[in-house]
């Protein structure tokens, strides 16, 4: 048992969780240093000290929801059999994460900066950056799936990455808006429709056959 009085040692990975969730809530910019060192259980001092400051803390936090919450749409890309089964899985995965009443909705990625003063264009720009490498990723998997054939050799692969896109992060603010899984799931379908070759009727992830096949 530790000596009475002494201060109970600092825990750096829970305090950066914490401080994850307050960034994800109230955005950088409505995140005070009073909401972050209450949710951590600091003072402003051994924040500095452990983090440096609140940009740094802030670049943290989003590097350990990239690796927790927001680690579904790599998983989805990576382990889809097909390249529209993976968009599907990103989308779906995503939806039921942005409205988990255990957690604050939405995407810390989407939604921690849209607003920002000219002082922290630094921290727009890093999520903008992290934006798009989640484009790059879906590229990557389209372009996969045009190399095995389950992506027609004639598709947009850039468009259908910007679609895509647009879509997860569309996802992201009707969940912060407070919509519903059933309205969120009725957009996915309405954006899987697009999917080049898609046919009504046709099994989830998996391409509608071309003429003259089968």
């Amino acid at each position: 048992m530790s000596p009475r009085g002494r201060p109970r040692a600092f825990d750096r990975e829970r305090a950066l969780e914490q401080a994850m969730f307050v960034f994800w809530e109230r955005g950088y910019e409505g995140a005070s240093l009073a909401d972050l060192t209450a949710a951590m259980g600091v003072n402003p001092p051994s924040l500095y000290a452990a983090f440096g400051d609140k940009e740094k803390l802030f670049r943290e936090a989003v590097a350990r929801y990239g690796e927790t919450h927001g680690r579904y749409t790599r998983r989805a890309l990576d382990e889809g059999l097909t390249a529209r089964a993976a968009i599907e899985a990103m989308l779906r995965d995503n939806a039921r994460a942005y409205v988990d009443p255990e957690n604050p909705t939405g995407c810390m990625v989407v939604l921690a900066a849209t607003n920002y003063a000219p002082s922290h264009q630094g921290v727009h720009d890093h999520l903008a950056e992290a934006r798009e490498h989640t484009r790059e990723l879906i590229r990557a998997r389209l372009r996969r799936g045009v190399e095995e054939g389950d992506l027609s050799p004639d598709a947009d692969v850039e468009a259908l990455a910007a679609l895509y896109a647009t879509v997860l992060y569309g996802l992201s603010l009707q969940a912060r808006d407070g919509l519903g899984l059933d309205v969120l799931t009725a957009v996915i379908d309405g954006a899987l429709a697009a999917w080049p070759g898609h046919a009504e009727g046709a099994a989830p992830g998996v391409d509608a056959a071309p003429p003259g096949s089968g």
